[in-house]
Order: C-alpha cells, then sequence, then structure tokens
C-alpha cells in the first residue's frame, strides 16, 4: 500500500528489495532505476473499507478523490426488465447454453426482485442470477436428455431456486423437525394468556431463514419496571433493549398518563439459548404484556413481527419473507388447518416477494397474511376482541382490550396506594411516644 501510494505520488515505480521497503538493513548495493508510470489506478471495494481509508488514511483522500457509490439495486422499470432479458440473452450466447422461455426469464426477474425484497427494485448482484441462469440450463438439459432444441421454461429456474435451497437448508430442516416434535415449544392451535409466537431470521452466510419463537409475558404488583430477562443475562443487544424500554413509554403513555404505572412485567424468549437482538419483535412482546394485563388470550395460530414506537404505530422490518415462509413451514409441519396466518406491518406489503408455495397456500386459503398499522388492530386481530377507543375524558368503552388493561394497571395503582398508607400508618404507630407511667399515691 505504501508502495502504491509513493508510486502515485511521484510517478515513478522503484523495484526494492521487501526488506528495504520495511527499512530493515541489507546487503543490495545496486538499484534498478526507476521506471516512469502514468496510468490511473481505480480501487474498487466494499463502503466499509473505503470510510475506513478515508478516515484513517490522509494520503487516502487526496490520492483517490473520484468517488462512484454504486448501488446495489436499480428501479424495476419496463427498461430495466427488458435489461435484464438482454443480459440472460447475452448468457445463453456467450455461454452457449439453450435459450430461455419469456416465462423463464420473468422468473429469473422475479428473483431478482426477491434478492433486495422489494417488489419495486431489481438486483444488481448479477454474479448470483449468472449462477442461477446457469443452473436452470443445467435443469433444462437434464429434463430433455441434452437435446439440441433444449429451450428453459420457469419450472426449470423453479427447480435451480428449489435446489440451492436444499443444498444449503441443512439446518432449517432440523430446527422445523424440533419444533414439530414439541422439543422446542411452539404452538399453532388454541388460546393461551400471555403467550406468542414470535418471528426471527437467522442465517448461515449464503442462506436466511425464517423461524418462530415462543415469547411470554407475565406481570404482578411493582413499580413500574418492566424487565426484560435477556438484558438481564447480557443476553440482549443494544437494539432489542430499546424496544423493551420503548413499551414501557407506550403503557404509560397509553393507560397511565396521569398516574404511576404500579405493575412489574417480565418479558422473555423462551428457549432462548443465544443473543437476541433487532427491534422486530417489540410490538410481539407488547401484544403479550396487553394480554397478560387484560387477561385475554392470544390465539396461537397467529404469529407476528414488526417494531412498534411510542404511539403504538407498527413500523417496517427486514426479512419479512423468510419469517412468513418460516411460520408457514413450521404450520406445514404440525399440519395445516387453514386458519394460520401472520401479522406484518402495513408498510411492509411491497417487500412481499413469497416463494410460489406459500404463494399458493394463500390462494388456497389455507394461510393468511394480515397487514396492520397500529398496535389497537394487531391485539383486536390476535384475542378476538375489539381494542376499543378512548373518550374525550380518556375513559374506554367497557368490554375492550384497552379498557381491561387501564382497568387492572388502576386495580395495581390502587392497592400499591393501599399498602403504603397502611405501611405508613404502622410506622407512624411505632413512632408515637409511650404515656408516662402514673405515680403511685401518696399514703
Amino acid at each position: 500500500w505504501d508502495a502504491l501510494k509513493r508510486t502515485l505520488k511521484t510517478g515513478l515505480v522503484r523495484i526494492e528489495d521487501v526488506a528495504q521497503q520495511m527499512g530493515w538493513a541489507t546487503t543490495s548495493t545496486l538499484d534498478p532505476e526507476p521506471i516512469p508510470f502514468d496510468a490511473k489506478i481505480v480501487i474498487i471495494g466494499e463502503p466499509y473499507l473505503y470510510y475506513a481509508l478515508y478516515r484513517l488514511d490522509p494520503d487516502f483522500q487526496e490520492l483517490f478523490k473520484v468517488k462512484a457509490d454504486f448501488d446495489m439495486m436499480l428501479d424495476r422499470t419496463s427498461e430495466n426488465e427488458q435489461l435484464y432479458c438482454k443480459f440472460v440473452a447475452h448468457m445463453c450466447s456467450t455461454e452457449e447454453l439453450p435459450h430461455f422461455a419469456p416465462g423463464a426469464v420473468a422468473r429469473v426477474v422475479e428473483e431478482a426482485s426477491r434478492l433486495v425484497e422489494d417488489q419495486r427494485k431489481l438486483s444488481v448482484r448479477f454474479i448470483d442470477l449468472a449462477d442461477l441462469v446457469r443452473e436452470a440450463a443445467f435443469w433444462a438439459l437434464h429434463a430433455n436428455g441434452d437435446a439440441a432444441d433444449t429451450v428453459v421454461q420457469a419450472e426449470h429456474v423453479e427447480r435451480a431456486i428449489s435446489e440451492h435451497i436444499r443444498r444449503a437448508n441443512r439446518i432449517e430442516e432440523r430446527v422445523h423437525e424440533v419444533i414439530a416434535d414439541g422439543t422446542i415449544m411452539v404452538d399453532t392451535e388454541g388460546a393461551v394468556v400471555g403467550q406468542i409466537n414470535a418471528l426471527s431470521v437467522s442465517s448461515t452466510g449464503d442462506y436466511a431463514w425464517g423461524q418462530p419463537s415462543r415469547v411470554t409475558a407475565t406481570h404482578r404488583l411493582g413499580d413500574g419496571e418492566l424487565i426484560n430477562i435477556e438484558r438481564e443475562v447480557d443476553m440482549s443487544g443494544p437494539i432489542h433493549s430499546k424496544g423493551v424500554l420503548i413499551l414501557a413509554g407506550y403503557l404509560g403513555a397509553t393507560y397511565a398518563a396521569d398516574q404511576p404505572l404500579s405493575v412489574n412485567a417480565r418479558l422473555v424468549f423462551e428457549q432462548s439459548y443465544g443473543g437476541v437482538d433487532g427491534d422486530s419483535a417489540s410490538s410481539t412482546e407488547l401484544y403479550a404484556l396487553l394480554s397478560s394485563l387484560s387477561g385475554l388470550p392470544i390465539q396461537q395460530r397467529f404469529a407476528v413481527t414488526g417494531s412498534v414506537n411510542q404511539r403504538g404505530q407498527v413500523q417496517p422490518i427486514g426479512g419479512v419473507n423468510q419469517k412468513i415462509e418460516g411460520f408457514y413451514a413450521v404450520c406445514k409441519a404440525k399440519g395445516l388447518r387453514g386458519d394460520e396466518g401472520v401479522l406484518i406491518p402495513r408498510t411492509n406489503v411491497p417487500h412481499l416477494m413469497l416463494r410460489q408455495e406459500v404463494r399458493d397456500a394463500i390462494a388456497a386459503g389455507q394461510f393468511h397474511i394480515y397487514p396492520i398499522s397500529s398496535i389497537d388492530e394487531g391485539i383486536s386481530l390476535l384475542t378476538g376482541v375489539a381494542a376499543g377507543v378512548a373518550d374525550d375524558s380518556g375513559v374506554y368503552p367497557e368490554n375492550t382490550v384497552n379498557r381491561r388493561v387501564a382497568d387492572r394497571l388502576a386495580a395495581l395503582t390502587a392497592k400499591a396506594r393501599e399498602l403504603k398508607e397502611a405501611k405508613g400508618k404502622t410506622k407512624a404507630k411505632k413512632a408515637a411516644p409511650k404515656s408516662p407511667a402514673p405515680e403511685p399515691d401518696e399514703e
């Protein structure tokens, strides 16, 4: 690196012994004459390397002044889709692959959108797409006995995608197996108070998958502390811990703006033996907590993903496709009944690029996706009870989720006040001065 910078500064290439470059003593007595250098150097790398060099090496700023920041995606317009068609056709011509039918090219374009998880964008990771084209061509030739007139169809592209998943999803299959046999406890039927299915994404480098986890919540009389058990044992990342703290803000602002929050609550990812980070389960944890406070059970046929802010708005998250597909796979392993589904943030709808099997199940009414915008929408769907909207005086209607939560918190506050007053009276009684003993009468 130092030699490259010196060459760019002086315009001369010097042939030196490595030891001499390092400043060590050498026995060399003759140095070759420097070679004139006149060229432009283009460095290509990851953004984090550029920013590290820019921050740590002053020479980098002086020598490499022109920065070109390439995006990893582009808009999915008809013009760009045509360019993708030309890319596939060019590969087929230069690598002597069988040509692709229109449906097969469309499937490649669709996979390009899935790579960036956005229906409105296309990936420019052409290395991955080129591998997909080659493997689809292989399966087409395999199916047609290497015939010269072979044409790649959409099912061959689908086969290439499926085979890639099969080669990489050993751990995913094992996880789904232990969930199906009950080793990892995840319910997909029934209703339980304070229990819900959260969704997370795991990765082995080149392959990512979603899996459900059980989240539970309990509460008792306390002083307003919301305990994240993962954080207490140093298994929670900072973003997850932030998400849990937001829940306390939501509870206080929604139900206890003018009174103390006299409750202690505990949240935990059950059977979690690794670290937990990210805020995509914050809405899930809030639903479990509201269920615990209201006493209303949550339908276990649902799984939930989405972060939440202090106003109760459900915010978008990443990995929405893997999460939906992961819960679908678990429900399928346990036996689909047709009423299972996933609650996702409404703002994640444009990011849905699901696998064909899941789309077919949704079209057949065997699986469902519920886009929501607020906690009130979600808790109503999960419990089957209306959330309720407060009137001008801040009172929620009877027999609603929010009314039950508000009443429970008010009861806890009243109990805390009662205990405090009783404790104060006991202290006052102990601190009262004793009356002097009467003097004996004189005879």
